[in-house]
């Protein structure tokens, strides 16, 4: 049977980055959403992993961002990925269900994907007004989708950047 279960970086990242080569190869690495998780590191408590037999057949990861001159917190979602031979079982779409949930329970306003519409919008995405989001790079604007994780936040107009590296108060 299949656990879903937020990631453990120690248990889990080598399967994961294992897991994005054999689904994306090493084109991932030239992709525009690529800059958002650049010198960044991902919420592992947010992040979701899926596995079988304790092998990862999917992960959803989840990435700290800001939007806008207001800078704005939200998370940016992915990659998304599914081992070859679970696909079509709506495994990545409960990945992304599991950690957006994860991400509003931690008090995440936003998330914003890259992805295709049909697919993200059956969970509750919605598409961004062409030229209301500006990402790091070259981008499909058709594919920029975002929701609301508090269900009252609205998305902000402008650059989407990496957050900030959060300092502990001492």
């Amino acid at each position: 049977m299949i656990k879903i279960a937020s990631e453990t970086p120690a248990l889990h990242s080598d399967a994961i980055e294992a897991l994005y080569d054999r689904t994306f190869g090493p084109g991932h690495f030239a992709k525009t959403a690529e800059r958002l998780r650049e010198g960044s590191q991902s919420v592992a408590s947010c992040s979701q992993v899926a596995t079988l037999d304790e092998r990862v057949v999917g992960v959803c990861r989840i990435w700290p961002i800001v939007i806008g001159v207001e800078n704005v917190p939200a998370v940016f979602v992915g990659p998304l990925a599914v081992d070859q031979g679970f696909r079509g079982k709506t495994l990545g779409q409960d990945l992304t269900k599991q950690a957006l949930q994860a991400s509003k329970q931690e008090g995440w306003p936003l998330a914003v994907i890259v992805g295709a519409p049909r697919y993200f919008c059956e969970i509750g995405f919605e598409p961004v007004e062409k030229g209301h989001l500006y990402l790091p790079g070259p981008q499909d604007t058709a594919r920029i989708l975002y929701t609301a994780l508090d269900g009252k936040t609205a998305l902000p107009m402008g650059m989407v950047r990496v957050a900030p590296p959060r300092r502990e108060v001492v």
